[in-house]
Order: C-alpha cells, then structure tokens, then sequence
C-alpha cells in the first residue's frame, strides 16, 4: 500500500502572509436552523495563502495565470532534498550531490520546521544561480517549504524571472517537515482560477509505484 505525507499547511485566519498581502478571512451567508438546511460560507484570501503554485501571471504583465496553466508539472516523480543549513539562500552545491538520476521536480527542505504559524522574513530562498543549474538539468518545477524562491526583501526577483525564462513552475509554502529525502510521487493540482496570478494546492507526496521509479 502507497503512503501518503500531506505537505500542506492548515489554511485559517492564522495562517501568516506577505506584509500586506490578503490575509484569510471567513463569513457565513447561511446556517442551519429552522428555515436552513445547510451551512454556506464566504472565503476572502489571497492566493499566496497557504501552499500554492505561483502562476507567471505572477512576476509578467504577460504571462499565463493559473487557471491556464498546464497540469503536468504539478502531477509525477520528484525528488526532496534537505538543504537545512540555515543560510539565506539554496545554492548549487546543496543540490548537487544529490541530483543524479533525478526526475524534472526538485523540491527542498530547508528548515527542521516549517513557519506555519506567523509571518518572518528571514526565510531560505533559491539562488538565481540555483535555478538556472536545476533548468539546465531538465528540472521544471521547484518547490521550498518558505514563502518565496526570492528573498523577501528583493525587489527584482531574480528567480522567479529565471523561471519565467525557462518556463518553470514553482510551489511555495510547503510543510516538509515529515519527509525524509528522496523520490516520492508529487500531487499538486491548481485550482483552474482563470485571471489569477497564482492559486491554492492541497500538495500530498505519495511513496513511488514501481512503474514510476523511470519515468519523468
């Protein structure tokens, strides 16, 4: 039997964002009771809430948005690398030694636990440099358990500009905290939101079948 690790946050109101980002937010337009027989809520958040996929939409006033975004990268074999330095940014010789025979979607662990609890700025990013190494490998999708690729305080996003560059798809805001390094099956659909700039996932790893340990 597969096993399952569910990597993504519990999303509420105490779910942390981007200073000055949409935080979560839920109302009730009806309850049950006498005249009802249902309970209907209202959600408000930004689509960075939480885990999500950034769309290109995004970081280019001409790129794709989420809803129109192909599936296939978000859907196959990937392999989770630890790079739990601490340090500020993922750099090449973190992922190298552990790239050979990888498949086209790298995610990183880089922290014993993830912030899911409140907002901090001093979290681990990917190196332009990084991206541009892991898009000459074959890579098309990379993935982090902290809030964006870029730092926080950047202000020309210089990695996410290289994945636009290769067309490469990014999930943010992953809990990796559970899983060891190594292969897994990746399950992280984007919702089909047709103008937005990125959107919501529920990311599961799922333990390799044998027909995928060769197959991208």
């Amino acid at each position: 039997m597969q096993q399952l690790w569910d990597i993504s946050p519990p999303v509420s109101a105490a779910s942390p964002v981007f200073p000055g980002d949409t935080p979560y937010r839920q109302s009730w337009s009806a309850e049950i009771g006498p005249q009802c027989p249902v309970n209907v809520s209202a959600i408000t958040l930004s689509p960075h809430v939480g885990a999500h996929a950034d769309a290109p939409l995004h970081y280019s006033t001409e790129g794709t948005s989420a809803g129109r975004m192909g599936l296939a990268p978000f859907l196959g074999p990937c392999r989770v690398i630890h790079a739990m330095h601490g340090g500020p940014l993922i750099r090449i010789q973190d992922l190298d030694p552990f790239m050979d025979g990888a498949p086209p979607r790298i995610l990183v662990r880089t922290a014993q636990r993830a912030q899911t609890e409140r907002w901090d700025d001093r979290f681990a990013a990917y190196a332009p440099e990084t991206v541009e190494y892991l898009a000459q490998r074959g890579v098309m999708l990379i993935g982090l358990d902290t809030p964006s690729i870029d730092p926080a305080d950047s202000k020309v996003l210089p990695s996410h500009h290289t994945i636009l560059k290769h067309d490469m798809r990014v999930l943010e805001n992953l809990v990796l905290d559970a899983v060891d390094a190594g292969d897994y099956e990746l399950i992280a659909l984007p919702l089909a939101l047709v103008d937005a700039d990125a959107s919501p996932v529920r990311a599961v790893l799922r333990s390799l079948p044998p027909y995928f340990r060769s197959k991208p």
